[in-house]
């Protein structure tokens, strides 16, 4: 029993000595000076690679500036919206691959990584890895279609998966829409399959003005005239004095008449808001007030053939004035007689 105890009491007491020579080596290799200078020189390079790695980015972006800049000098031009385009996608690629070339010098220079074998090791894993990222692949793929193509540029306004909005910025990947209320929506270019671009070609504003039927049609359009001769000096982006189109509707209490102007692209929507602005403006200088609902009341006890007459005598009188047409009298049609009439 002794034995045996004394057995036990000397591997522990092994264990508890080959621990302390453990944590003694730990904390010497720690507080070491060779571990320290080579921390200190490993930061110190993957410092100065990153340094190097800003620059050359920075130096590069200046380069593809200039570029374009001596390319808007030269015979074949571009229009500013791809150029602005390609310029970003330039300098995207242009940064991706600093970085990458940036890691490799890291894991070669830094931690003695043998870049062979990781290239070797990544193509392996990257059949393995391809056949479940083929979504990424379809984005890379639409992203260069959608650039080369044309097929929309940045600053473009376009609506696109459900989405309207100024095209920020597309990428090798991604494609950023910010909408007019400020949401930024990053979508996959896998996903821009069907697109419409406001910003290629010029815009149609499509201004219906509302007017009572107390004034002419003449009267209306010869006012709405005097105004839009004026539009196009009064903003840039109308093109060409608008085109009155005539009545487009009847309703109840105002007909419709429609103006038709040429914009440039993206701005038909603020010409619109302008345009009727400016229009209903005049009109209600000129004595023609925005038209408000009616409601014509009978009494029950009046017979359907007075009731029938005199909606259609109230209709003649009111539109005497403004079509020159004769009354029901001149076309030999009497009021009717009520009852104890002679």
């Amino acid at each position: 029993m002794n034995l045996a105890q004394s057995t036990v009491e000397e591997n522990v007491e092994k264990e508890v000595d080959n621990f302390h020579k453990l944590m003694n080596d730990a904390w010497d290799y720690l507080t070491g000076a060779d571990l320290w200078f080579s921390v200190g020189k490993g930061m110190l390079q993957i410092i100065l690679i990153l340094v190097l790695s800003l620059m050359v980015i920075r130096i590069s972006r200046k380069v593809v500036d200039r570029l374009f800049k001596k390319r808007d000098k030269g015979p074949l031009r571009i229009t500013e919206r791809r150029e602005n385009t390609l310029k970003k996608l330039i300098k995207n690629v242009i940064a991706y691959v600093v970085y990458f070339i940036a890691l490799l010098m890291i894991l070669d220079g830094v931690f003695g990584l043998e870049i062979g074998a990781l290239i070797a090791g990544a193509g392996v894993a990257g059949l393995a890895i391809g056949f479940g990222a083929q979504n990424l692949v379809r984005d890379i793929i639409s992203g260069f279609f959608i650039i080369f193509e044309d097929q929309f540029s940045v600053g473009d306004y376009v609506g696109v998966a459900g989405i309207e909005g100024t095209v920020e910025e597309i990428g090798l990947r991604t494609t950023k829409v910010l909408s007019w209320t400020g949401e930024m929506h990053i979508l996959p270019n896998g996903n821009v399959t069907q697109v419409i671009n406001y910003s290629v070609h010029n815009g149609l504003a499509i201004v219906d003005i509302n007017v009572p039927y107390e004034s002419s049609v003449d009267d209306a359009e010869r006012l709405i005239n005097e105004v839009a001769v004026t539009l196009p000096d009064k903003y840039d982006f109308v093109v060409g004095t608008p085109e009155i189109i005539g009545v487009q509707n009847l309703e109840a209490s105002h007909f419709v008449i429609r103006v038709i102007a040429e914009t440039l692209p993206g701005f038909q929507w603020a010409a619109e808001r302008n345009i009727r602005r400016d229009m209903q403006h005049y009109l209600y200088r000129s004595g023609i007030e925005i038209p408000s609902p009616r409601i014509v009341m009978y009494s029950r006890d009046q017979k359907q053939e007075l009731l029938d007459y005199s909606q259609r005598k109230q209709f003649h009188d009111s539109s005497n004035n403004r079509t020159g047409y004769p009354d029901l009298e001149s076309h030999g049609e009497q009021s009717p007689q009520r009852e104890g009439d002679e």
